[in-house]
């Protein structure tokens, strides 16, 4: 798999990556700190390989290799139902780092995968967050529970946010895009909370309710 720029190279776990082609000094640095294989080319070069915008930095790591849920850690966890947008998947990864979430669970049907655009728009930071597949959500829904876990899922039906404790242990689940969180899910869940919006705004983006709900539910609990 390629994944691009300077930024991702400096975050991604070395152990990971194969070989980088690079048109910069720096990412030349950083490959000869960490004795990482790199060849340096031109952008011409680099060009060939991809169209995406590769900052001088082309990486070619090894395909991901999935956590399972023995593998869950942390005192919040956010799950993803049947999110389909590489773009939000890699932003919500990228909060969850940048909020200390530790754990995501993603169904293995349906959903988008860690993948090359992923791993760019979460800038590297998938390192720090396990991307944990399973094959049924409601079964680890149901496993979270018996744990102790409180399941929060966003949804317009619900409670607002800001009226919501979330002192105990939790979970946070996002839907898709478009249809949102699924019936199944929704009636396994312990609570329903919503963000609400100006009656000119329909919704939001997923990743960007996400960010919203991870720290006040993070914060709730400081």
């Amino acid at each position: 798999m390629l994944v691009y720029g300077l930024n991702v190279l400096k975050e991604l776990d070395k152990k990971k990556i194969k070989k980088v082609y690079t048109s910069r000094n720096e990412a030349i640095d950083i490959c000869l700190k960490s004795k990482i294989k790199f060849e340096k080319k031109d952008n011409h070069f680099l060009n060939q390989l991809t169209k995406e915008n590769h900052q001088g930095v082309i990486i070619d790591i090894f395909d991901y290799d999935y956590y399972s849920f023995d593998d869950l850690d942390g005192d919040f966890v956010v799950i993803l139902d049947h999110i389909e947008d590489p773009h939000n998947f890699g932003a919500i990864i990228r909060t969850c780092a940048a909020a200390g979430i530790s754990s995501i669970i993603i169904p293995k049907d349906r959903s988008v995968k860690v993948t090359d655009t992923v791993i760019k728009t979460s800038v590297g930071t998938i390192n720090y967050v396990k991307i944990i597949m399973v094959n049924n959500l409601v079964d680890a829904i149901n496993k979270l529970k018996k744990m102790g876990y409180f399941i929060y899922s966003a949804d317009m039906s619900g409670e607002d946010f800001e009226k919501v404790d979330y002192s105990r242990k939790r979970v946070l689940i996002i839907g898709n895009e478009g249809k949102g969180i699924s019936p199944i899910i929704k009636n396994n869940c312990d609570f329903l909370v919503r963000i609400p919006l100006n009656k000119n705004v329909e919704s939001l983006n997923a990743s960007v309710a996400a960010g919203i709900l991870i720290y006040k539910m993070r914060n709730n609990n400081d």
